[in-house]
C-alpha cells in the first residue's frame, strides 16, 4: 500500500518543515508493516513536498496511526497536507527486468454492507 501525502510549504517554512518531516518519518518508519518511506520535493516548483510511505497492508498503515511516537510526531504534520486521497492499494507491480504482476483488491466489494 502506497500513502502520499502533499503539501505546500512557504519558503520561509521550509526549515521547519523539513525538521518535521523528518521525525514524522522517523516515527511512521518505527511501526510494525512499515517498508520503505521518503520526504520529496518538486523540481518544477519548491514549494510543493510528498511524504511518501509504502505499508505491507491498509491495516499495518492504521494500526501505526495509533502508536504514541506517530500521534505526536506524524499526525500534527499529516493534518497539514492537502485534502485529498492519500492511500492507494498496488494492482500492478513490476520490478526491474521482470514482466507486471497484477494484484487483487483489498476493497470489499461491497463495503457498505
Amino acid at each position: 500500500m502506497l500513502v502520499l501525502n502533499r503539501f505546500v510549504v512557504p519558503p520561509d517554512t521550509q526549515d521547519s518543515f523539513v525538521e518535521r518531516a523528518h521525525a514524522a518519518l522517523a516515527a511512521l518508519a518505527a511501526s510494525t508493516g512499515y517498508t520503505s518511506g521518503r520526504l520529496t520535493r518538486a523540481l518544477d516548483d519548491p514549494a510543493y513536498w510528498t511524504l511518501v510511505t509504502e505499508w505491507e497492508s491498509v491495516g499495518a498503515y492504521r494500526r501505526a496511526l495509533g502508536g504514541f511516537d506517530v500521534k505526536v510526531h506524524a499526525t500534527p504534520l499529516l493534518s497539514e497536507s492537502l485534502d485529498e486521497p492519500s492511500a492507494f492499494e498496488t494492482l500492478a507491480a513490476a520490478e526491474p527486468g521482470s514482466a507486471v504482476v497484477a494484484h487483487g483488491s483489498d476493497r470489499a466489494a461491497e463495503p457498505w454492507r
